[in-house]
């Protein structure tokens, strides 16, 4: 991946969602094809789990409101038990170098929604890197939707 091209991009609204709401419970999934470097964001009430593939290169998303605080949480999938290291250690440096690519696709998807919700676009992002092994296995801040904007 390299520089975000709008027009390889795709959003869909499911389940109720629309381009401002609702907030709390409002989940994303962005999903890149290998093909055709196209990436494709969900916004729905729920991750949409169809539309993943073979490679588990998507990323999820969701709003989240924990102790007075609105936060955009983000998780995507490393590897587990049946994963060798090697695999993992690419994958999670392929996913850090490419998560800012990442988050101005989904904060250029939901534009409308920020927009409408200037607070959320101040509110922290934590993105969890999810794998079995300590070495890969991870919550780091990437700064705030407006930094992708």
């Amino acid at each position: 991946m390299s520089a975000f091209n709008p027009q390889q991009f795709s959003v869909t609204y499911r389940q109720g969602s629309t381009p401002t709401f609702p907030f709390i419970g409002r989940r994303y999934t962005l999903t890149h094809s290998e093909q055709t470097d196209d990436l494709f964001l969900w916004i729905d009430e729920k991750f949409a789990v169809d539309q993943l593939n073979e490679q588990r290169n998507e990323l999820f998303a969701e709003w989240l409101h924990k102790d007075g605080v609105d936060t955009l949480y983000v998780y995507v999938f490393i590897g587990n038990e049946q994963t060798e290291k090697s695999v993992q250690a690419i994958r999670y440096a392929i996913f850090k170098q490419e998560m800012p690519y990442l988050l101005k696709a989904l904060r250029y998807g939901d534009a409308t929604f920020f927009n409408a919700h200037p607070a959320l676009d101040r509110s922290p992002i934590y993105v969890h890197f999810h794998s079995s092994d300590k070495d890969f296995h991870s919550i780091r801040y990437f700064q705030t939707p407006s930094h992708y904007a």
